[in-house]
Order: structure tokens, then sequence, then C-alpha cells
């Protein structure tokens, strides 16, 4: 199944707006080029002042450099374009220690390389300006939280309509402020780009966007297509995902893309999926959206059995839950966690943890198995562990239960194991113990007091004869001829 979003990614921090920081009062900032409509456009993703003559190689691009050109080079032209090339957003210029005003070659080459340029004045600290910065994102990211979360119910709502897919998509167009197309599977968006195969909801596209997004349908939707595709026309944003494994494509195009609404389409793209594949035409895709609206795990999966997956890597987690044949992944944490029908095998690039197959209502404790197996295949650095029962044994790696079990036992002759294992087999029985090795009773005694002394352990500690007896069968198992 070809990897779609995943409906549980968070959207990425949005940038702050240059117009935002200029409208702070208590900043002061003034803008000396790059003011006005270019001043909207431009985002901030993050602050970093440097005194250097050369910072470029420290920005990751979207910065707000603040300097006070302590150490500006004489080719001002030279320092901005060097700047334009690292990707930063915008260049604060604080007057006073160093100038007492923003030096006018400076401000002329921002404005040759299009470089907005701020003033900022001696009262205003870098530091209250990187704060503000911070709140801001913070702000935006909280609302942008917000919006998902509120679209993940409307959409969910939306599914559960008794016409949910053209529901969906005109919830999808609307939360989105855009349009939505859904390409069924076998249909070619390119030959009727104007009006368009398949369903359609939201704004009219024009005729150029329009013709674009059908050819990213096309492209899409061909076989061994990419698993999503984006274009720009016309001013609109378009962007294609494939649904399924059966043919059918998501065409979203918005005039203008915010961090949510991939998060937002990755919601619509899962339910539209369950709702139009064969395996979910019926009862999966009404399970799914009652899990979005407060179900229950049990309420929302087929009778499996399902197999819970914990992940670590550095891969794609949608790429990951594509090769294990399934939608349900959870990329959120640390540790990416999937759900598969299908037996999980090795993927590259990772380290999987499987735990046994297990129906709805046994996935809380397949999910511990997945975890636990999951640090198995860590300290074994093994691409896969799977949960196995088996009790103590099951819950150790196996290298390290031996190496402790020829630690513990080094002290005792073969001999003196022979015995103990018999001694410990007949729990502590000297007569059970000597006619099962064909020895008098005070043999047995004094090789067991021999045992005592060697070892440095009291044998009549019950957890001390757990771990002695658990040392000796997995001797027996290293060498694969029980002692008797």
């Amino acid at each position: 199944m070809p990897a779609i979003p995943s409906a549980s990614a968070a959207p990425p921090t949005p940038g702050v707006e240059l117009a935002a920081l200029l409208a702070d009062r208590e900043l002061g900032l003034r803008a000396l080029t790059g003011a006005g409509d270019r001043a909207a456009a431009v985002a901030v993703h993050a602050v970093h002042a440097s005194e250097m003559a050369d910072p470029s190689p420290y920005l990751l691009g979207g910065e707000l450099l603040l300097t006070a050109g302590a150490q500006l080079e004489a080719d001002a032209d030279a320092y901005v374009a060097r700047l334009v090339a690292a990707g930063a957003a915008a260049l604060g210029f604080g007057v006073a220690p160093v100038y007492e005003e923003v030096p006018p070659e400076l401000a002329a080459a921002c404005a040759r390389h299009g470089l907005p340029l701020l003033e900022v004045p001696p009262r205003t600290p870098f530091t209250a300006v990187a704060r503000t910065v911070w709140r801001l994102m913070a702000e935006a990211r909280t609302r942008e939280l917000r919006r998902v979360a509120e679209a993940q119910q409307s959409l969910a709502a939306a599914a559960a309509r008794p016409d949910p897919v053209p529901a969906l998509l005109r919830r999808l167009a609307a939360t989105l402020g855009g349009h939505a197309t859904l390409l069924p599977a076998g249909q070619h968006a390119g030959r009727d780009a104007g009006q368009g195969a398949g369903q359609h909801a939201g704004r009219e596209l024009p005729p150029e966007a329009a013709a674009a997004l059908a050819a990213l349908l096309t492209r899409v939707g061909a076989p061994g297509g990419p698993a999503t595709a984006t274009d720009a026309a016309a001013g609109w944003q378009l962007t294609a995902y494939p649904l399924g494994g059966e043919g059918q494509v998501l065409g979203v195009a918005v005039p203008d893309r915010t961090p949510g609404d991939h998060a937002i389409t990755a919601i619509a793209a899962v339910l539209l999926t369950l709702l139009t594949t064969h395996r979910a035409a019926g009862a999966e895709a009404g399970a799914l959206t009652r899990l979005l609206l407060g179900g229950s795990p049990g309420e929302a999966l087929g009778p499996g059995p399902w197999h819970v997956v914990h992940a670590r890597g550095t891969g794609d987690p949608q790429a990951l839950a594509a090769a294990l044949g399934t939608v349900l992944v959870d990329a959120r944490a640390e540790e990416v966690r999937l759900l598969a029908e299908r037996e999980p095998g090795p993927q590259p690039g990772w380290r999987l943890g499987v735990s046994a197959p297990a129906g709805p209502e046994a996935l809380p404790g397949a999910e511990a198995q997945a975890r636990r197996a999951l640090r198995r295949a860590e300290a074994a650095r093994a691409p896969l562990a799977r949960h196995t029962e088996g009790g103590l044994d099951a819950l150790l790696d196996p290298a390290e239960a031996l190496a402790h079990a020829r630690e513990l036992l080094a002290p005792l002759a073969p001999e003196q194991l022979r015995t103990l294992r018999a001694w410990l087999a007949h729990h502590g029985s000297w007569d059970r113990t000597a006619a099962g090795l064909g020895v008098h009773r005070n043999t047995v005694r004094q090789r067991v007091a021999r045992c005592t002394a060697l070892l440095g352990r009291d044998l009549d500690d019950p957890d001390v004869r757990m771990e002695l007896w658990f040392a000796l069968r997995t001797l027996d198992r290293q060498d694969n001829s029980p002692v008797t």
C-alpha cells in the first residue's frame, strides 16, 4: 500500500511574519528596506546575533540576523550577498554603540539584493527581539494545533454522513480555503483538465491551475508513481496524494499553504482511504470515524490478528508504514508505533520490535510486548525482535543470560554442577538426590556444602535457588546436553 501522510503528525512551527515584528511598539523596529507587502510575505523562523565579518556559514536559512556592525566589512554588497545566499530572512542592525545610524552603503546593498533591513533602536536589546519571535512562534503553533484538532473533528463528522466521500471533500476544501479533487482508480485527470474527472469540491480553479493539478493527479496515480507530488500554478499551491492500493488519488489546491494544511490533508487522506478502498468500504470506515469521535480501539478495527510494531530509525515513518502495508502509524513520539495486519519483516534503516498476534481488545498488552521487543532488538543490535512466550527466558537477551550463567557457575567442577542440578531438581531432598545420582546421601551433603562454599551463596534462600536453576538451564541449552 503506498504511503499516505500520518493523521497524527503535528504541523511544523509556523514562522513569524516580519510585519508582526514591525507592529510591536515595544520593540520599536523600523523597516529601512523591504517594508509594505514584502514585510508581510517574509517569515522569520529563528533569530541569530553575530558580529562576525561573515556569519553566513552559521545560518540554516530563515533567520533574522542581528548585528551592531562591529566587524562590518567595507564591501557591504559582498556581506549582504552572502547573507542572501545563505537564506537569511532579514537583517536587523542595532544602532549604537558602534554606529550612530545604519550605514547608507549597507541599506543600499540590502535594497539591491532584496534583503529586508530593520533598524533596531538603542533601547531594544537583541534578546528582546529574540524573545518576541519565540513568543509569536509559540502562539502561531498553538493556533495551528487547535486548527488541526478542530479539522479532525469536522472531517470525522463529515465521514459519518450518509454521503461520506463528497461530504468529506467539501469539508476538506472549506477547511483549507481551497479546492479538493478525488480521482477514482482508472480515470485520467489529464483528459478533462477543465471540468476534471472524479469528484470535486471547493473553489473553482483557474484553467492553468486546474491543468497543473490534473497533471499531478495523473502522475501520482500512474503505476510506480511517486508517493506525493507538488506544484504551483496561477498563484495556487498544488499537492497530490495516492490513496490505498487501488489507484485512487487525492488532490488539493490552496492559495496560501500553512503549516497545518499537510496534517489536515493527512487526516482526510486516511478517512478517504478507509471509505473508498475495497476492505474498508463498509464497517471499518465507520469504525474509524467512531474512534475519532471518541470510540474505543476495539470498535475501530477488524478482528485481526494485528501486530503492534515499535520502531526506531532514521528513515521516513510513512515509507516504513508503506513497506509494512499499513496506514495506521503514529510518528509523534521518539519511537514510531504502527499497527499492521500482515507479519512484519526487517526493514532497512530501522530496528523493529514486534508483538505477538493479537485481537483488538488485546492491543494494550501487545503494545507492551512490542516495546520490550524493541529494547531487545536494540540491545542485540538486531534489525528485528519478536515477542515470544516463555516466561523469564524470553525477557533476557540469550547472550547476556549465557555470560551471566558462566560467570556465576564458574567456581564449580562438572561433578559439582551435576550434583547441584539434581539437588535443585529434587527440591533439596537429600535422599531423592542420592537415589538419582546413585551415591550415598552423605556424599550429596558434602558436595552441596562444597558448592555453597565455592559460590558464596546461601542455598537455603529461594531467590538463590531460582537464580542457580536458571543459570544451569541456560548452560544446558547452550551445550544441548542436559546434566543428569
